[in-house]
């Protein structure tokens, strides 16, 4: 078959479409993190702990921008945690107009457990990756993003 009716081929196979492509490894990843994170803490309800842990004390609309997402997902998952006593939400000292963010110890306790846990995810989602290929899938991935 001569390469160009290959490429045709190639280009009308839905699973060779990078779309379905990334698609499905968000799947991969949504239950390799059910399997071997936690049922009952989210990828995104543990990227708010993981932020939380690493700047204390800062608003919503920066824990959005530091996690890239929008307003009314942001409220849902601050509403969710505080519920659930994982972070809290307070004046802040300076500008009692802002509210802040800061994880509790509950939240603390649910880091520690789950760290070991997503790590040991990352592994098993590069596969037979190389550590050189990791890097540029990364990078590759981090250029689609911008925006």
């Amino acid at each position: 078959m001569p390469p160009q009716t290959t490429h045709v081929q190639n280009q009308r196979d839905p699973q060779r479409h990078l779309g379905f492509m990334l698609r499905r490894a968000q799947q991969r990843h949504l239950a390799l993190w059910t399997q071997e994170v936690s049922a009952q803490v989210t990828g995104i309800q543990y990227s708010v702990l993981a932020v939380l842990d690493r700047l204390p004390k800062i608003s919503q609309r920066e824990l959005g921008e530091e996690l890239d997402l929008e307003r009314s997902t942001i409220n849902d998952l601050v509403g969710r945690l505080e519920k659930s006593g994982l972070i809290r939400r307070s004046d802040d000292e300076v500008d009692r107009r802002r509210k802040v963010l800061e994880i509790t110890a509950a939240g603390h306790g649910v880091l520690r457990e789950l760290q070991p846990r997503v790590e040991l995810l990352q592994t098993v989602l590069a596969g037979d990756l190389t550590g050189a290929e990791v890097s540029e899938l990364k990078r590759l991935v981090a250029v689609l993003l911008r925006e």
